[in-house]
């Protein structure tokens, strides 16, 4: 049977468009806000091999992990040929982690690994010492540890039942990485300090600079579009860069959050601020429902008439239109209780992303809505 479900239609009106979004004001910190040029991780990858599996690691047919094997024992002094090495407690892994800002070397680590062959499970493995480079080819660490997984792979002997929890081919070695290579950075010295904001927007910047400028007494600071602030560090704070940021990202700015409306039509997830609203609207929802059934029929021949069994199918279709559904909302209705009252008349999450994409479309959303 073949089910189609057809949305007949969504009618929108819109009456005015006159009402508003309330002037919402937080207070946000200036580090929660903006992020400070230079101050930032790096990531770091590596390739490796687990050992010690108790016959979960990679298959035969998982050439590289051989390969690799073997130039590892070469390096030790035992030379074998990759064809006759057939082994199942070893994994060949990515091992990645993340450089922290100022790191110096001794300093360590956390690193993820994650198999790359068709291993089963990296539980109970031990990761061999590890190289981790940057984008720039430089090794900035050294990775080595027993691998902790967060799930397990269990199976009968034979191929037969096999339960699965989590994911088992991925680990975590906490601090299983040691800074060998620091990044030279003499922050201290910086003449000047950049703050990117995490989103743009032209007024928050202007407060960002007013507020610097406040705090520090003299016009220091200065927007360059609506994401960049630039500050150029006072006399008294030269070769003191560190204090100077300390005192400015506690400052307490004030932000107008923007309305929005988030839209993931995959799923049919709507995520939206309770207090955006809509201007007055009329909805009428209906659906059409169309259900397609093929019944089979034998026919059998008379006796001695030489014909055999035929198998045909009867179609049958039925048509249903659900009655319309009608709502008004008036003006200054916000989104959360418009969604409540469709919610109530039984509309599916699919159909109410249906109806907020038409409703922003009639002009009557003046959030942005943003489509996943």
């Amino acid at each position: 049977m073949t089910r189609f479900f057809l949305t007949l239609f969504v009618i929108f009106s819109v009456f005015s468009l006159s009402a508003g979004i309330p002037d919402r004001k937080v207070e946000v910190r200036l580090k929660d806000l903006a992020r400070l040029q230079g101050v930032r991780n790096n990531q770091l990858t590596g390739y490796g091999l687990v050992v010690g599996l108790e016959g979960t690691g990679d298959k035969d047919q998982t050439r590289f992990t051989a390969q690799t094997l073997t130039n590892f024992l070469a390096r030790q002094g035992t030379s074998i040929s990759p064809t006759s090495t057939k082994v199942k407690n070893v994994a060949a892994v990515i091992v990645t982690a993340e450089l922290p800002a100022f790191a110096r070397s001794g300093q360590l680590i956390d690193v993820t690994v994650s198999s790359t062959g068709d291993a089963k499970s990296l539980a109970g493995g031990m990761l061999l010492a590890t190289q981790l480079m940057a984008n720039n080819g430089d090794v900035y660490a050294v990775a080595q540890g027993s691998v902790l997984v967060g799930g397990f792979a269990a199976a009968t002997r034979g191929g037969g039942n096999s339960v699965t929890k989590n994911h088992p081919t991925v680990g975590r070695i906490p601090d299983g990485a040691t800074v060998e290579r620091e990044v030279e950075i003499n922050f201290a010295d910086r003449p000047s300090l950049r703050y990117a904001l995490v989103e743009d927007d032209f007024s928050t910047a202007v407060r960002v600079v007013e507020a610097i400028n406040e705090e520090l007494g003299e016009v220091v600071a200065r927007a360059q579009d609506s994401r960049t602030v630039d500050v150029k560090v006072p006399t008294v704070f030269t070769g003191r860069a560190v204090e100077l940021v300390a005192r400015l990202e506690n400052l307490s700015i004030q932000t107008q959050p923007k309305s929005r409306v988030v839209i993931n039509e995959k799923t049919g997830t709507v995520i939206m601020g309770s207090d955006v609203m809509v201007d007055a609207v009329h909805i009428v929802h209906g659906g059409l429902s169309i259900q397609i059934s093929s019944t089979p029929v034998v026919s059998q021949p008379q006796a001695l008439s030489g014909g055999s069994t035929a198998v045909a199918n009867v179609r049958n279709v039925s048509v249903t239109e659900d009655a319309g559904k009608t709502l008004k909302a008036e003006a200054g209705t916000t989104v959360g209780q418009l969604a409540e009252s469709l919610n109530a008349m039984q509309v599916t999450p699919r159909d109410l992303v249906a109806i907020l994409q038409a409703i922003k479309d009639a002009g009557a959303l003046t959030a942005e809505l943003r489509i996943l």
